[in-house]
């Protein structure tokens, strides 16, 4: 059940991303060192984007839940995709916290720019 919830936060923050101008990129790109949910980009930015959803009532936050480790391992599968793929846009970690309510209804996004930055 945990991972539909993930992946159901991950298509709503990806639709989110696109009603607001962004191109998905790719989704769930992984490396050795770990995964990103989202990449994606407008005329000026890549953003890789981790994307947690939690329950109303869980112990942590969905922006708690990442973690400085899960920074790191984000920033070096940053720079494998921009290996792969290099790009001139600027590069940005951002976050999205989804927190489901009731019914499995949504009842916040928390859409949070330049989450951290890369060491």
């Amino acid at each position: 059940m945990a991972n539909l919830l993930g992946d159901w936060g991950e298509k709503l923050a990806a639709d989110y991303l696109i009603k607001r101008g962004w191109k998905i990129l790719a989704r769930n790109f992984h490396s050795r060192y770990g995964e990103i949910d989202i990449i994606s980009c407008n005329k000026e930015i890549i953003s890789f984007v981790e994307v947690k959803t939690r329950r109303k009532h869980a112990m942590v936050s969905p922006m708690e839940a990442i973690t400085p480790q899960k920074q790191h391992k984000m920033i070096m599968t940053a720079q494998t995709w921009l290996l792969q793929y290099p790009s001139d846009l600027q590069p940005r970690f951002d976050a999205v916290g989804i927190e489901v309510g009731p019914n499995n209804t949504v009842g916040k996004i928390q859409y949070l720019e330049n989450a951290f930055q890369s060491e």
